[in-house]
């Protein structure tokens, strides 16, 4: 009995040591995603600024400077696609089907999470935000999250706690997300849900250390908590489900022919471009300058600055066109043009891999409807924003999980979460009839990737 009593000790000692070693260490991790992500903050937030120069949003009429950023893809195309066509090969495409590759073939990981193809995404992404393409960042900062986990392992491997390569890998990718959108449950759920399929407590809990560490640092660098502002509205929760139920299919609709139609698109431009660089990056670039110049700028960037306004009362509208939050006939036109563009305007860069994502731009797609729509409709148009952002989001990537923590964040307001969750799910279900793979794991196997599937199959060796 005298001699168990130190034993026990020594063993608990032994115990909290270790925990406390490996709880730095992923705070550690955490804290260098977030670091990692803060330079693809700023480029956001730099973005943002940029877009106040368009007529959109400034209210004015066009100015030197704001003709000069609408033309900008006119360069930026070409320039992108022949780097991707050449020596800068590797950085091409989003990031998240790389990612998904390297948690299952462990002789790709070295290739797709090396320094080299992780600088080149980032650069080519910051190229691309800086002339405004309408494009999201979720790509690159899960790569360069999974990237860091890569590095950090190779390191200090035997501190790090007992999680396989892969796990680790998708650890370091959600927090990524969590770093890029200050969101760490955001980071905890798409980790889950989309890169390992499992919510195991083995990931969770570590996950949860990571992607919260990740999140404050990206607070840090500047990135807001609630990125487009309070909704706080008032529509009791029968009400946001009866509406949610439509705005889930019709919105779910549209993003799943997002999904389908960017897939197709991708198939047929793949090898054109790597053969022929830069006569297709002018073609495409020449397509979103049009579009920004015919649509006073609503079609650029990556759409958050879109909603903001949407939420601010102050509605970017196309000139010689009606506000979309006008009632009537020529409010549902005016909403059908805007977004027209804002469907139109990702398919370009994204199909040609351009690194970015889809995320931005499938909320302000489903935003932009569902605001409109509800306004035409005798609705609360603020409303319909968040199920429309919802419906998108949910639509186009068929993760409805994910999809309800990221938007009660963006409309910070936890009584939507009723119609926000009927919303994602309808739409998820509905777009799964257009698209039947989620879009990530199809776009990897698009691009040769050879993902594992969501029944286990596939995958390298």
């Amino acid at each position: 009995m005298g001699s168990s009593l130190p034993r026990r000790l020594g063993h608990l000692s032994d115990g909290l040591a270790r925990i406390l070693r490996h709880t730095l260490l992923l705070l550690l991790l955490g804290g260098l995603v977030g670091l990692a992500c803060w330079p693809l903050n700023v480029i956001d937030r730099l973005q943002d600024e940029l877009l106040g120069l368009l007529p959109a949003y400034s209210g004015d009429t066009w100015s030197s400077a704001g003709v000069l950023l609408a033309l900008s893809p006119l360069l930026a195309m070409p320039v992108l696609l022949r780097l991707q066509a050449g020596a800068w090969r590797d950085g091409a495409g989003s990031g998240i089907p790389q990612s998904i590759r390297s948690l299952s073939d462990r002789q790709e990981e070295n290739a797709d999470m090396g320094a080299a193809p992780t600088l080149q995404r980032a650069v080519l992404w910051t190229v691309a935000s800086l002339a405004l393409m309408p494009l999201g960042r979720e790509g690159p900062v899960v790569q360069v999250g999974a990237a860091v986990a890569h590095g950090l392992r190779h390191r200090l491997g035997s501190w790090l706690p007992r999680l396989s390569p892969s796990q680790l890998l998708a650890i370091g990718g959600g927090a990524g997300l969590a770093g890029g959108f200050n969101t760490p449950l955001m980071g905890l759920v798409f980790m889950a849900e989309e890169l390992t399929s499992s919510f195991s407590m083995t990931l969770v809990w570590p996950s949860l250390l990571v992607c919260g560490m990740a999140a404050l640092m990206s607070d840090l660098g500047g990135q807001p908590m609630f990125a487009l502002g309070r909704l706080n509205t008032l529509s009791p929760e029968t009400e946001q489900v009866l509406w949610a139920v439509p705005v889930g299919l019709v919105v779910g609709l549209v993003g799943g022919a997002f999904s389908w139609v960017l897939l197709r698109l991708t198939t047929a431009l793949r090898k054109r471009v790597s053969r022929r660089p830069l006569r297709y990056g002018l073609v495409l670039g020449l397509g979103l300058a049009g579009l920004a110049l015919l649509s006073r700028g609503v079609s650029a960037g990556d759409g958050e600055r879109l909603m903001s306004a949407f939420l601010d009362g102050d509605t970017p509208f196309i000139a010689g066109g009606p506000d979309p939050s006008s009632a009537g006939l020529a409010g549902v036109l005016s909403t059908l043009a805007v977004t027209l563009c804002r469907w139109i305007g990702p398919l370009i860069p994204l199909a040609s891999g351009v690194p970015g994502g889809l995320i931005d731009p499938s909320l302000t797609l489903g935003g932009v409807l569902g605001h409109g729509g509800l306004a035409a409709l005798g609705g609360d148009p603020h409303l319909g924003l968040a199920l429309g952002m919802a419906a998108g989001l949910a639509g186009a990537t068929q993760l409805p999980a994910m999809t309800v923590i990221f938007c009660m964040r963006l409309a910070a307001d936890q009584q939507l979460v009723p119609g926000l969750v009927v919303s994602a799910v309808v739409a998820a279900y509905t777009a799964r009839l257009l698209q039947d793979e989620p879009i990530y794991h199809a776009l990897a196997e698009c691009h040769g990737l050879n993902p594992p599937r969501r029944d286990g199959t596939g995958g390298g060796e």
